[in-house]
């Protein structure tokens, strides 16, 4: 089916043709009659399957007719990270050359002047994440009761970065009669319920299984050891002739530290992630997508919606703790019906995340054992002096390598010393040493400086008592006077 058979206008098709596109996707073929009709949309589909152009090309159409007005956008595409929301601007601009429309981009990290003088002048199509729209909105600096047509993209990663509650007081800002297009790759739960909440009778379309990954996608896991990571991909790197490819971590501390040792090794790399300004994030991209680095060390910031072509690897240098992410940072490569290969170190205590991977996508991956690989100086996470220092028992001033027997010898002159200054506990006599349970009576005696009461003496020592002998005991016996 090309694209001139799904009701398109004749100035749209031409800016689809100039970009080289000539049939549509499966989720095209099927959403873009639908919102033409002006229906609600579920939309569900794998990433990399063209999920943007299935709201963006009907969207310049209908909004091809109408007046913008000041501080009242007519549509509203709501993304969860500013890249995202880069890249659909970038589809507008490709796809809307012929038409006159204006857009606004809303997103953290850059100055909001430019923006507020954007929607001071009126536009068609804004495009936000929802922290920054909002701030602006609590300023007054936007109105939305002229919206009537609102897309929620990738909702399913909005309910991971925790915008849910932001998008349900947003869709309560936008007049009640409007079209709401939500797409997602996956629908859990929270997702079903929102969609239940504030979309009309939608018409659902899932061109894929939920959470599917390419068959144009060889995978593979590594088991690995912590601390030979680096090493391990480094090897990797070097054998698998990567054209170019995405390193993904966890956390952002291990992206700029991973991105620091590549450095330092020759390659040609970069870093993204959420502690970067905007300004910095486009440019490491623009680096990226025109081949002056070739790896790009990426938190899950990158993982979803980026459609960067010829990215022939993808390396999770931790392996995901959300089994859909897993789906989303191998998407990254074998786009467009090329082909990639995605690698997942794992170590013992992934076990778990493994399994849930394993579960969703519904096979096994396959495994391979590769080299150990010995750790470079400064690739493991540990600072050096703890290292050093583990289990040595050693002090910390001592010198590195020399024994501990000195610490025993020290020991032994303390333990010697207290026993000199403390000679009677060596003279006690071992009778001394009785329990403190038994009778006060029978302690009094080994005082002699204390008698106890009603006592007699006696005649002599006693080998049986050293002490004198107590009255009671005198009765009953015969003491001979």
């Amino acid at each position: 089916m090309p694209f001139a058979d799904l009701g398109l206008s004749d100035e749209l098709l031409k800016a689809v043709e100039a970009a080289g596109y000539s049939e549509p996707t499966p989720i095209q073929a099927q959403a873009i009659p639908s919102v033409l009709m002006m229906r609600d949309i579920i939309g569900i589909a794998q990433t990399g399957t063209g999920k943007t152009a299935s709201f963006v090309l009907p969207m310049i159409d209908i909004l091809a007719h109408g007046r913008r007005r000041a501080l009242m956008p007519r549509s509203l595409i709501l993304e969860p990270t500013r890249e995202l929301a880069a890249q659909v601007a970038e589809n507008f601009d490709k796809y809307g050359k012929n038409h006159d429309l204006k857009m606004a981009l809303l997103i953290g990290g850059v100055q909001m002047g430019d923006q507020v003088k954007a929607l001071s002048d009126g536009v068609d199509v804004l495009i936000a994440t929802p922290g920054r729209l909002m701030d602006l909105f609590e300023r007054g600096k936007i109105l939305l009761t002229g919206c009537s047509l609102l897309v929620i993209d990738e909702a399913d990663r909005m309910l991971d970065m925790g915008f849910i509650p932001d998008i349900e007081n947003i869709c309560t800002k936008l007049p009640a009669q409007r079209q709401t297009l939500l797409f997602s790759a996956t629908m859990p739960p929270p997702i079903k319920k929102l969609a239940d909440k504030f979309l009309s009778n939608p018409k659902s379309i899932e061109v894929a299984r939920p959470a599917t990954a390419s068959a144009n996608i060889a995978q593979f896991l590594v088991p690995v050891e912590e601390r030979n990571k680096r090493q391990i991909l480094r090897d990797l790197l070097k054998n698998e002739g990567v054209e170019s490819a995405i390193i993904f971590c966890n956390r952002k501390t291990m992206v700029r530290e991973l991105n620091k040792s590549l450095q330092r090794h020759g390659l040609k790399s970069g870093e993204i992630h959420g502690d970067i300004d905007q300004a910095s994030r486009l440019a490491e991209l623009e680096k990226f997508k025109t081949g002056e680095i070739n790896l790009l060390v990426a938190s899950d910031v990158a993982a979803r919606g980026l459609d960067i072509k010829g990215v022939s690897h993808v390396f999770n240098f931790d392996a995901p703790w959300h089994p859909d992410d897993y789906v989303h940072r191998i998407g990254r490569t074998g786009r467009a019906g090329a082909t990639g290969r995605a690698f997942t170190f794992v170590t013992k205590s992934d076990a778990e995340a493994v399994a849930n991977i394993e579960k969703l996508i519904g096979t096994k991956i396959e495994r391979v054992k590769l080299g150990s690989g010995t750790p470079d100086a400064g690739d493991t996470d540990e600072a050096p002096a703890k290292r050093e220092g583990r289990g040595r028992g050693r002090g910390k001033n001592e010198p590195r390598g020399e024994k501990p027997e000195r610490k025993t010898e020290e020991r032994a002159r303390k333990t010697e010393h207290k026993a000199e200054s403390r000679p009677e506990r060596a003279e006690r006599h071992p009778a001394e040493s009785q329990s403190k349970s038994a009778p006060r009576h029978e302690r009094q005696g080994d005082r002699p400086d204390r008698q106890p009461r009603n006592h007699q003496d006696d005649d002599g020592p006693d080998d049986g008592w050293n002490g004198p002998m107590p009255t009671f005991l005198n009765f009953g016996f015969d003491t001979g006077e």
